[in-house]
């Protein structure tokens, strides 16, 4: 058992951190903060493939976004096969061999053991100076909490580790509704030593974990409930979300109640639309009041990157805004069709979102070719390999969203906005799919929805149904990574869709997690997920 825990803790272990006693290690609660909690928040973001939430290549974006309807990353000649990984994620015939599968369990497991011992180690200095740090040791476990979410979506069975030097016993994989229930008892536990900070704007608490960004969590757990209570997804029903029964200040209720209930905390602390969409993706957005957890971006304090516009855009479009890319995502012919592209009802976030047709540089001049002709975006044009297309480097609206920051350093992968993690539009769209769950059309879930529409200058909608507010997800959020994760909830995921012919490979549904790396497996002997 000892050998076997030590294996693991080498393939988890990144950069072992010096054994220091806790008393030479923190002298005073400064030293405890910056060293047992601040410092796990390098962990949000990242630089290096596989790591960070968001913002960098084969990681947990590319997993819940290059998997879905939402966008694909084409082959395109010599670029974006590399051995067939973006073609894998689209078509959902990764195996269990994907390094981005493997690189992205290292580094959500690397990061919970880090919160494993920054817990430890509060633990024990609070013990040996018998000062009261539980508001640190709520924060940390929140946020150990929140990894836990992202490894729990992602693979489903996933050991549950406390200790940062875990035992074999430790490592043993749980069935994802034990998992559920510890993510949502390790966050309400913390809820009452939590700051009510808006974590998205600079201060003493900016992008830490806090009340709202715990409220958030717990709004998007109870909303998902009927999937991650699902512990065998491939030969099961799904259990119902209306037996489904949360217990929170003294009152039990089904999880479409509670994922209410979370939502209008955010409401009740002061969220609101930006009245301009694009506030919350401007360069400098960290004032925005809708925004509610992002990944802090300096060009000059921090090191995370965010390289989706950098590999979208084609290269001459990114050097006429003077700086660099990789002529990669882009749009699918499914999310065209969401959003009407091209018709007398295309939706106003389409233009937001996307470039599409013809592109300018900062002085209104068009982009050219290397030819000497217009670049021009086709975004009908795509397929799953463009080799020899006379569209190869062109097809596929590209990505917009985010403002260009102008002096963005790294070719462009360092800007200073801020990458939006969870937002309160995303808040208003769960309350109103919960209602609409819990008791059928009703006249507040499409007043919610509406409001989002509203924001954008976009046709009121005259009834909902859940088909409709899948759709309006993809239109509010594209590019924010949840696709995924709305697409299983829905049951569309395993759904056939343009250049993806294999679904009935998939009709057990086992690809709505992905498998574990099978080093881990060889070192703990557990079963691979059903499926794979």
């Amino acid at each position: 058992m000892v050998a076997a825990a030590s294996g693991c803790n080498k393939f988890l272990d990144e950069t072992p951190r010096d054994r220091l006693p806790v008393d030479q290690a923190y002298g005073n609660l400064d030293e405890l903060y910056l060293n047992a909690v601040a410092s796990l928040y390098s962990c949000v973001g990242g630089n290096k493939d596989s790591y960070g939430l968001q913002g960098t290549r084969r990681g947990i974006y590319d997993l819940n976004t290059f998997t879905t309807d939402e966008a694909m990353i084409p082959t395109r000649g010599t670029d974006w096969y590399d051995g067939g990984l973006w073609q894998g994620l689209y078509t959902h015939s990764w195996g269990t061999g994907s390094s981005a599968v493997s690189g992205t369990w290292t580094y959500l497991f690397q990061t919970i053991l880090r919160c494993n011992k920054s817990i430890e180690d509060i633990t024990a200095y609070q013990q040996q100076k018998q000062v009261d740090v539980s508001y640190y040791l709520a924060e940390v476990k929140a946020l150990r909490a929140m990894f836990y979410f992202y490894a729990m979506d992602l693979y489903g069975r996933v050991p549950i580790i406390k200790r940062s030097e875990p035992e074999w016993e430790d490592l043993l994989l749980k069935n994802r509704s034990e998992v559920f229930n510890f993510i949502r008892s390790e966050l309400q536990e913390a809820i009452p030593n939590l700051s009510e900070s808006y974590s998205n704007r600079p201060g003493a608490y900016y992008s830490r974990m806090t009340m709202p960004v715990a409220f958030f969590l717990l709004a998007k757990l109870a909303l998902n409930a009927e999937v991650y209570t699902w512990d065998n997804w491939t030969s099961e029903p799904r259990p119902d979300g209306k037996n489904i029964i949360w217990k929170i200040d003294g009152k039990s209720m089904n999880t479409w109640e509670a994922t209410v209930y979370y939502c209008d905390l955010l409401a009740d602390m002061g969220y609101a639309l930006e009245p301009d969409y694009q506030t919350n993706f401007q360069v400098e957005n960290e004032q925005s009041y809708e925004n509610i957890f992002t990944i802090p971006m300096d060009k000059w304090l921090y090191t995370n990157q965010f390289t989706n516009l950098f590999r979208s855009r084609h290269y001459n479009h990114a050097t006429a805004l003077g700086l660099n890319g990789e002529n990669g995502s882009c749009a699918t012919l499914e999310a065209l069709d969401a959003f009407g592209y091209g018709t007398d009802r295309q939706d106003p976030r389409f233009d937001i979102s996307y470039y599409a047709g013809e592109v300018y540089d900062y002085d209104g001049y068009p982009v050219l070719l290397d030819d000497g002709t217009p670049l021009v975006y086709e975004p009908r044009k795509i397929a799953l390999d463009l080799s020899g297309s006379p569209y190869e480097k062109t097809a596929g609206a590209r990505m917009r969203k985010y403002d260009v920051d102008r002096t963005a350093t790294k070719d462009g992968n360092q800007s200073n906005n801020d990458i939006v993690l969870f937002r309160y539009a995303d808040v208003l769209l769960m309350k109103a799919e919960a209602l609409l769950r819990d008791s059928g059309p009703n006249d507040v879930s499409l007043a919610l929805v509406n409001q989002v529409r509203r924001r954008v200058d976009a046709d009121e909608r005259t009834s909902l149904s859940l088909d409709d507010i899948l759709q309006e997800r993809l239109l509010e959020l594209a590019w924010e990574g949840w696709r995924r994760n709305d697409m299983i909830r829905f049951d569309t995921f395993c759904n056939l869709r343009s250049f993806c012919p294999v679904t009935s490979l998939e009709a057990d549904h086992h690809t709505i997690v992905f498998p574990m790396p099978g080093e881990f497996l060889a070192i703990t002997g557990d079963k691979q997920n059903y499926g794979y």
